[in-house]
């Protein structure tokens, strides 16, 4: 057995209970699974909640109420010792959509009646067999735009539902050799080293090419969208994003893990920046954002293929004096 097997295990069982849950008892099964000195954070408008009644009320019970037949559809699913925390703390993480019928409000957008998907990842630590922490990140302008609303004025990459991996082999129920993690591990940690600098003396293509596949796939948040290939991530994403910023800081994340071929990071915030204008259609306005960011990637080889990312954008330009999801609801 693998070390990771009961935590795993223990997610398995919340997912399925939750997932099954109605009414009552969202708050029933949440209760059995957290530890009551808790703490889960949340995209904006939902932020920090502290107890299983709070995480029932305000973010599941809307959810499961406005998304009727809520569906989990898992691409990724792996756990892990935490890097941050000299590897002591043991981390399960899930990545995929949730599926339903949009039949009642939710956050403010009328019900389409057609099938939606809200785009999510989540990292669960675990100790004494309780959830004791949970970063549960989603894509809420993604669910705008299958509204049929439009929050930002540009975006450079492609709007789709995203899949999950091109290999078909992200979860990782099983127990999986360590040594392959580890590496994985080593891989990511070298290209945060590469984005942490912005100055190599190289062409932004032959940097990501130090860590990254040529036919790399970058699955950005709504708002900026994916790109395909090491040229095309450089022209629609990574050069807009640092030519739209300064006073980058550094990383910090809170958990950052591997497994298989698999792993990924988040933080709250992971960096600050400073936008100077052009950053997805939007103007300067010379105040420091915060980017909560979970990214999720797929090793191949030495190299990174695939990134699945997730950033809280209303919080971002909330900070900035836009209310993103204010406005919308207005519209929609």
């Amino acid at each position: 057995m693998s070390e990771f097997q009961n935590q795993k295990n223990l997610v398995r069982d919340l997912h399925k209970e939750l997932d099954a849950a109605t009414g009552n008892d969202v708050e029933n099964v949440l209760s059995r699974y957290i530890e009551s000195d808790y703490l889960w954070r949340g995209y904006h408008p939902f932020n920090e909640l502290t107890s299983a009644k709070e995480l029932a009320k305000v973010f599941w019970s809307p959810l499961k109420t406005a998304f009727q037949h809520l569906q989990r559809r898992d691409d990724v699913f792996m756990s892990g010792r935490n890097q941050m925390d000299d590897f002591q703390s043991v981390w399960v993480v899930s990545m995929g959509h949730l599926m339903g019928l949009f039949d009642a409000p939710w956050l403010g957008f009328k019900p389409t009646q057609k099938m939606t998907f809200l785009r999510y990842c989540e990292f669960n630590k675990i100790e004494n067999n309780k959830v004791v922490e949970t970063a549960m990140y989603f894509d809420i302008p993604h669910v705008m735009m299958q509204c049929g609303l439009n929050p930002f004025p540009t975006e450079t990459g492609a709007q789709l539902v995203q899949p999950g991996p091109q290999t078909h082999n992200g979860l990782l129920f099983d127990p999986q050799d360590p040594k392959i993690g580890e590496k994985t591990l080593q891989t990511i940690n070298a290209m945060i080293t590469d984005l942490g600098q912005w100055n190599l003396g190289m062409s932004l293509e032959d940097e990501l090419r130090r860590t990254w596949c040529e036919d790399m796939i970058w699955w950005g948040p709504s708002g900026i969208g994916a790109t395909y290939t090491i040229e095309r991530y450089a022209k629609q994403h990574s050069g807009p994003f640092r030519n739209g910023f300064t006073d980058r800081s550094k990383t910090n994340h809170i958990c950052r893990l591997a497994e298989g071929q698999f792993g990924g990071f988040f933080g709250w915030p992971n960096f600050t920046a400073r936008p100077t204008g052009g950053f997805m259609g939007m103007p300067a306005t010379d105040k420091v954002g915060e980017f909560r960011v979970i990214d999720i990637y797929r090793r191949q080889g030495d190299k990174l293929a695939e990134n699945w990312i997730f950033i809280d954008l209303l919080h971002f330009w909330k900070m900035q004096g836009v209310d993103i999801l204010e406005r919308i609801t207005k519209i929609g």
